[in-house]
């Protein structure tokens, strides 16, 4: 098992769910790290040197040995540091919650930033469309508190970003009336004691979306 004395680092960017993803699993772990703001703007040298391939953040740094990929990064966490599990023991529990955890990347984080972020209003109809439709599955799945149960597990930690986009959405991705397990998930687990402690400010949280919107902007004018 690793010490926390154990040289561990995080690069990321503030307001990033997928930064946030792994700062909650290492929160929920107890777990000490140094943690570098990056800028993706203006990548660091210290980023493209442990993620040459994708330069993107976060990168999870354990004694030297670079881990990147949000996800992978919790999976690595969980393993190797056992207190507090984060997926389940029962393998085919386990499978389950990848499967998920997979969908809402495939599915449900690609929609929501398309339709918070796009300015084209026929790409934003069809984002929100693709959206409620994956959403649908989300809320037909959570059966308890949270997806793992009373406490937060490996797909709460993935579907991060829905309570996130809530804050700077012009209007609730979520609501109450279309999909109630979903909106008071949401809730509790933006309000769960780790989940607060972690999560960045509402103007932090639009500086980065912002950002994001700009890049893509950019990317479709080239």
């Amino acid at each position: 098992m690793a010490s926390c004395k154990e040289e561990t680092t995080l690069l990321g960017v503030v307001g990033s769910p997928f930064l946030h993803r792994v700062q909650i699993a290492l929160k929920l772990k107890g777990i000490e790290y140094k943690y570098l703001e990056d800028d993706l703007n203006n990548r660091s040298d210290l980023l493209l040197k442990y993620n040459p391939v994708q330069k993107m953040i976060p990168v999870l740094v354990h004694n030297e040995k670079p881990i990147s990929e949000s996800l992978v990064i919790v999976e690595y966490i969980d393993d190797t540091w056992k207190q507090n599990p984060i997926l389940p023991s029962h393998p085919y529990q386990r499978a389950l919650a990848r499967f998920w955890a997979k969908f809402i990347d495939d599915k449900c984080v690609i929609a929501a930033a398309k339709f918070v972020l796009m300015v084209d209003e026929k790409e934003k109809e069809k984002a929100s469309e693709e959206l409620s439709e994956a959403l649908k599955f989300l809320e037909n799945e959570l059966k308890d508190k949270y997806f793992a149960g009373e406490e937060i597990g490996f797909v709460d930690i993935a579907a991060v970003f829905l309570p996130m986009l809530q804050e700077v959405a012009e209007f609730q991705l979520i609501t109450s009336e279309k999909f109630p397990k979903l909106f008071t998930w949401s809730k509790d687990f933006y309000n769960h004691p780790v989940v607060k402690e972690i999560m960045p400010s509402k103007e932090q949280l639009f500086v980065y979306f912002k950002a994001r919107a700009q890049s893509l902007t950019a990317q479709g004018k080239n």
